[in-house]
């Protein structure tokens, strides 16, 4: 899905919108996404089909996905559509709209953060991630999984450096997703074990499936998305103006990565540039009235 080593860049208004405190319209909600669409991000992460009691403010993703496709808009642009889905109901919703792409399962190192995240145990999950993964095979969707807890996490469960490899490793026997993306998903990472572990999952599996999803420190900067591409990775995930993404940090200010920090970033060292930058500049625009 990377090229030539160009960045796959995913921008996450899912993951902005579902923790913002303050309930955003849907028509706000397709206003963004139109805009959004136009930038030329490779995959928008843009909703999700779970219960809407967890996650009130994705409960409208099928509306926003039925006007788009009435409206006739990804037939103008090359961007992906990925939503989020926790078990087969969702999925089953999922496939049934011909504009998303891709599905993504949320899959944890940490049995106690499945458990939070998804009321499910490890071995439930795997065998929900079966379903999952049958669905996609039959509806001809891409299966991309998200490793949650990869860098640790704050309970005590057992975690070394060498279980996201392993555990991408065995993803990659059972079900061939065609993403597996290592998600730090309280920032407790410093950029080297960032760097150690993105090399030991690519020396694993390839490169070609690997993906980052990242959370940071405004003061840490970029160091942790320059780490995971010196380790071999070549999709990252961003949020404009670095909105949502880290309920359980200790810090309230560690949560999505920037999109236009990995924009610059990227436009400098040639591996992604925006097809229309006005279109971004649009986006950010919209994201500081949006998440004022």
């Amino acid at each position: 899905m990377t090229p030539d080593h160009r960045l796959h860049l995913v921008e996450c208004p899912r993951d902005a919108i579902q923790g913002w405190p303050h309930p955003i319209t849907t028509e706000d909600k397709l206003a963004y996404c139109r805009t959004l669409l136009r930038v030329g991000f490779d995959t928008l992460d843009m909703g999700s089909f779970v219960s809407p009691k967890a996650m009130p403010a994705m409960a409208d993703t099928g509306k926003v996905l039925a006007q788009l496709e009435e409206e006739g808009i990804w037939d103008q642009t090359d961007t992906r559509a990925l939503v989020i889905v926790a078990n087969e109901r969702g999925a089953r919703d999922a496939v049934g709209f011909e504009s998303v792409s891709d599905l993504g399962f949320p899959l944890s190192i940490s049995p106690t953060f499945q458990e939070r995240n998804t009321r499910a145990s490890i071995d439930e999950a795997w065998r929900r991630l079966d379903i999952v993964s049958n669905l996609c095979v039959k509806s001809g969707k891409e299966l991309v999984v998200y490793l949650s807890m990869g860098f640790g996490n704050p309970y005590g469960d057992h975690w070394n450096e060498d279980m996201p490899a392993v555990w991408a490793s065995e993803l990659q026997k059972r079900l061939t997703p065609s993403v597996i993306s290592i998600a730090d998903t309280i920032g407790a990472a410093d950029p080297e074990l960032v760097e150690r572990v993105f090399s030991r999952v690519v020396t694993e599996v390839g490169h070609e499936i690997v993906g980052a999803h990242l959370h940071i420190h405004p003061m840490e900067g970029l160091e942790k998305i320059k780490a995971a591409h010196r380790g071999g990775c070549f999709r990252m995930d961003g949020a404009l103006r670095g909105v949502g993404g880290c309920p359980m940090a200790q810090d309230d200010l560690v949560g999505n990565v920037p999109t236009e920090w990995i924009v610059e970033w990227a436009g400098k060292s040639g591996l992604w540039q925006p097809a229309q930058p006005q279109a971004l500049d649009q986006a950010l625009s919209l994201a500081a009235d949006l998440f004022a």
